[in-house]
């Protein structure tokens, strides 16, 4: 019987994975700096963790928020969607209520506040 078990286990293989997972270069901030942010699932949701930041110039550089989740509560809405979710912007220090668009090796985040009075945009790219 655990043959069995084992075998049905194996042949079941790895969960797929949603196709926004996986590494994102930011666009520079209003500083000119940038970060990579690492996309995977939290529970049912997705988030995003900042794992390297780089100043202007692109040289990697020491930043308090290496570790920290920058985008949470994402949730897949089809068709390369997702909504309601949360972004934190270390530039401004401010949390926007955030969507996303995958297209490709594309990602379009946005993100508003004061009831979408003011929002933000950014294209990220798929680090490869």
């Amino acid at each position: 019987m655990r043959k069995l078990i084992l075998a049905l286990v194996m042949m079941a293989g790895p969960a797929m994975a949603d196709p926004v997972e996986g590494l994102w270069k930011t666009k520079p901030d209003d500083n000119g700096n940038f970060g990579h942010v690492k996309i995977a699932t939290c529970g049912a949701a997705l988030c995003g963790t900042l794992v390297q930041a780089f100043d202007s110039t692109g040289a990697k550089r020491e930043s308090e928020n290496i570790g920290r989740q920058i985008v949470w509560d994402m949730m897949p809405a089809g068709d390369g969607s997702y909504a309601d979710g949360q972004i934190w912007a270390p530039d401004r220090d401010k949390t926007y209520a955030a969507k996303m668009s995958l297209a490709g090796d594309a990602l379009s985040v946005s993100g508003c506040v004061m009831g979408g009075m003011i929002c933000r945009a950014q294209d990220w790219s798929r680090v490869k």
